[in-house]
């Protein structure tokens, strides 16, 4: 007697994936680097409708497929997208549901964890719930600083988050903590003098939230001359991520009555765009 499979004789899962009732449902990847670069076309186009159909397309497909590492690389994505377009409730859902899968996944102490802490606080001070935002920064910081071989970048960026937060909350000295921590972490990263400029920008801005703008005068032109040396600093490449840089500072050197220092970098910035 010829001995059966279950497979002759268990009923399909599912007509189209052929799988029997009763097996055990495999993991089916969804193509992490295919989804990014299809991200980043649309984006080049900025068609934030697009990346918002191409990654609930995938959300669902990750989801049908087990991929619990593809949805939380895509949730993490749509965190920040519905941060970018403003949609608080939106990017409050998928930060939700991220740490929640991030539970259920024992991820505690990866780069991942870190990371998707990270993006859930930055969506929670985006919309001003900052107590809850300094609450998940803290958790990310746990995760980042027990890792010796984190990138620099990383750490510098969570440093630089954390403080604005706490500027929000008037917690002045420990949010001056935090940047300066951001500026030596940043010294050891790749091009990291433009991360730096950022932070003395923010720091510009919180001395005057903490004195007034009179009080705060001299402290603020320091802070726009240190930051105006680091973005003309040798050696950093004029690509994509200065262009975006220069178009970020812009702002507040003219709203502090630097009008040459802000029409040099959107110069800067709008000639890279042409050339690309």
């Amino acid at each position: 007697m010829t001995p059966i499979d279950k497979e002759d004789y268990l009923e399909p899962r599912c007509l189209l994936c052929e799988e029997p009732y009763g097996a055990e449902a495999k993991i089916k990847p969804v193509p992490q680097q295919r989804i990014m670069e299809k991200v980043d076309e649309y984006m080049s186009r900025r068609d934030y409708a697009g990346v918002e159909r191409h990654l609930l397309y995938w959300l669902e497909e990750a989801r049908l497929g087990r991929d619990e590492k593809g949805e939380l690389m895509i949730r993490n994505e749509l965190i920040g997208h519905y941060r970018k377009t403003g949609e608080k409730d939106k990017s409050f859902a998928q930060a939700d549901a991220a740490l929640d899968l991030l539970d259920r996944m024992d991820f505690d102490g990866s780069i991942s964890a870190g990371t998707t802490y990270v993006n859930a606080a930055t969506a929670f001070q985006a919309f001003g719930e900052n107590a809850r935002a300094i609450e998940t920064f803290e958790k990310a910081r746990a995760v980042y600083e027990a890792i010796p071989s984190l990138k620099p970048a990383l750490l510098g960026g969570l440093y630089n988050n954390m403080a604005l937060s706490l500027v929000s909350l008037k917690r002045f000295d420990e949010a001056n903590g935090m940047y300066q921590k951001a500026i030596e972490t940043m010294a050891n990263a790749e091009h990291g003098a433009l991360e730096q400029a950022i932070t003395y920008l923010n720091m510009a801005n919180a001395a005057e939230d903490e004195k007034g703008l009179l009080d705060a005068c001299e402290t603020i032109d320091a802070y726009l001359e240190t930051a105006q040396r680091l973005l003309d600093a040798p050696g950093i490449p004029h690509e994509g991520y200065y262009a975006f840089v220069c178009e970020k500072c812009a702002p507040t050197f003219e709203y502090y009555g630097w009008f040459q220092a802000a029409n040099e970098l959107n110069e800067r910035a709008r000639a890279w765009y042409e050339r690309t």
